[in-house]
């Protein structure tokens, strides 16, 4: 849990409403009035280093500059939709078996029934985010990197690290642009402020590009690089965070590159066994990673989304994946709300996944039915009770309409999972024995004892994939990995409402793909529209 400011600079070309993140102390600072302050001077104020960096971090949970709404920073969206992690957890969960919703705003349906269109205006919200997250990055990056060699003392050390930990965002922000929309557009620091056409990139090229940013980013060898895993301030990123983003990277390799050589397997073996040696370690409680003091599972968590739901005020982030998951007969002030969304639910496909003593299947069911007759009522489908705003002593968040629950994008437990697939896939440096280690760990703590306990018989690439939806699940892996195993979209694996027919049935895999945006596409004539749309 932590809070964030706001900070206004002017940009060249474009006017940056950047707000500020802050961790407890140090981060925490005045607004800098953007009557008074340029691009030209905003530096000379040593804090707006960190500042301007703040923000980058912070618009991966906030919307715009006034809290939950009235100040957006990307339009043609309701605000409330157009966070960055409510709309990248929209686009890998309701697309799957892990989650529906009843809402029936315009083109959220379209997702579980896997029939989207160029024009929806979720995905549109989804791509745009994207770029503006990348937009910020490239910015502080042009701004920054030519100050390097004026400053002293303090700013000579941690400005370095400031930059590493841009570059890694920025990669962030173009790995998932990379796996929702393929071949996308491509803009870096060294492009031209102002309007231009963007080149579009192929899927492999941005793929070799996120590697080496990461890579170099990694390397104690350059001036530019990311602290030592688990020796930066909680929510900042360090080299354990890159190394998980290449161990995606590598496992998806055969997506992303249709290159399916076992040597990719191999590298993600590397850097799983690199943040492995890191000195991470399952956290005792499965719940409490999900909880609104999860701030304290740095044991397990890699690289967190803060929120704070005095100070950090959306109407995404947790605070969506909590409230609207509420609705029925289930008390909000039990999960340590009064907000009570009734959206989301999960299909019985998730739910048959798991057997009676395992822990993890933390689903409310009183007066709701197992299989889902109709999206849009909410007692059709167990809802889910995973996510909360209640502190692990069993007090309340900070504020009942706001939650303070942080959102681990990577932990260990997920690091443990593909070790172990990348082993089944060929993968060389580790060994099956290992692996299996790693996935019992998951799952005495998810059964308390060793009785979940599997054999080296039981450990196959079909057990990996549903003992990650067992573990991650609500957590945004679903889609990804469904496309992996080739049943996400004409795959033989059918859920309820998959295609948007109550026993499900498969699509055209065009759909493993979402479109470029018909507005990008209009405005944009080197950009051409993804195959099937």
């Amino acid at each position: 849990m932590k809070k964030y400011n706001i900070l206004l600079i002017l940009m060249p070309a474009v006017l940056l409403l950047l707000a500020v993140t802050s961790c407890t102390g140090d981060l925490d600072s005045d607004p800098i009035d953007p009557n008074e302050t340029t691009s030209a001077d905003v530096f000379d104020d040593p804090a707006a280093y960190k500042e301007a960096l703040a923000k980058i971090y912070a618009c991966l949970a906030v919307t715009g500059q006034q809290g939950p709404a009235g100040d957006a920073d990307i339009s043609g969206i309701d605000e409330g939709f157009s966070s960055y992690l409510r709309q990248y957890w929209s686009h890998e969960e309701l697309t799957t078996d892990e989650a529906v919703i009843a809402w029936n705003d315009e083109g959220i349906s379209d997702f579980h029934e896997q029939d989207w269109t160029a024009s929806n205006s979720f995905i549109t919200g989804m791509y745009d985010r994207l770029y503006y997250q990348i937009d910020l990055c490239n910015e502080y990056i042009r701004e920054v990197t030519p100050k390097l060699s004026g400053l002293t003392d303090d700013l000579a050390t941690n400005v370095p690290y400031y930059l590493a930990e841009t570059r890694f965002l920025r990669a962030y922000s173009y790995y998932n642009a990379m796996d929702l929309f393929g071949h996308v557009p491509f803009v870096t620091e060294d492009d031209p402020v102002g309007s231009f056409y963007p080149e579009q990139v192929s899927r492999d090229s941005l793929f070799n590009y996120i590697e080496s940013e990461l890579m170099d980013i990694t390397d104690d060898n350059n001036e530019i690089h990311l602290m030592d895993a688990k020796t930066n301030e909680y929510a900042r990123v360090d080299k354990a965070a890159a190394w998980t983003l290449l161990a995606k990277m590598y496992l998806n390799a055969s997506v992303f590159l249709g290159d399916n050589d076992k040597e990719y397997y191999t590298k993600c073996i590397t850097y799983c066994q690199k943040i492995i040696d890191a000195g991470y370690s399952l956290h005792s409680s499965y719940h409490e990673m999900f909880m609104a003091d999860n701030d304290q599972c740095t044991d397990e968590v890699i690289f967190p989304v803060t929120f704070d739901g005095t100070h950090t005020q959306t109407y995404g982030g947790t605070t969506f994946i909590i409230a609207a998951a509420i609705g029925g007969n289930m008390v909000p002030s039990d999960y340590g709300t009064s907000q009570k969304w009734g959206g989301t639910r999960v299909t019985s496909s998730l739910v048959n996944l798991f057997d009676n003593g395992d822990q993890r299947a933390m689903f409310f069911t009183e007066g709701q039915s197992l299989e889902i007759n109709s999206i849009s009522e909410f007692t059709d489908g167990y809802a889910v009770e995973k996510w909360t705003n209640k502190n692990s002593d069993g007090t309340d968040g900070s504020n009942s309409n706001y939650m303070d629950t942080d959102y681990p994008v990577y932990r260990l437990a997920d690091v443990y999972l593909m070790y172990a697939e990348a082993i089944l896939r060929g993968g060389s440096g580790g060994n099956t024995t290992t692996a299996l280690g790693y996935i019992n760990k998951i799952r005495e703590r998810a059964y308390g004892d060793s009785s979940g306990d599997i054999t080296s018989g039981d450990m196959t690439l079909d057990f990996i994939l549903d003992e990650r939806a067992r573990e991650l699940y609500w957590e945004g892996h679903r889609r990804t990995d469904l496309i992996r195993y080739g049943e996400f979209s004409d795959g033989t694996y059918m859920w309820p409402w998959k295609g948007g027919v109550k026993d499900g049935k498969a699509v055209s895999s065009n759909y493993d793909l979402f479109p470029i945006p018909s507005s990008d596409l209009s405005a944009n004539p080197n950009l051409e529209q993804n195959p099937g749309y």
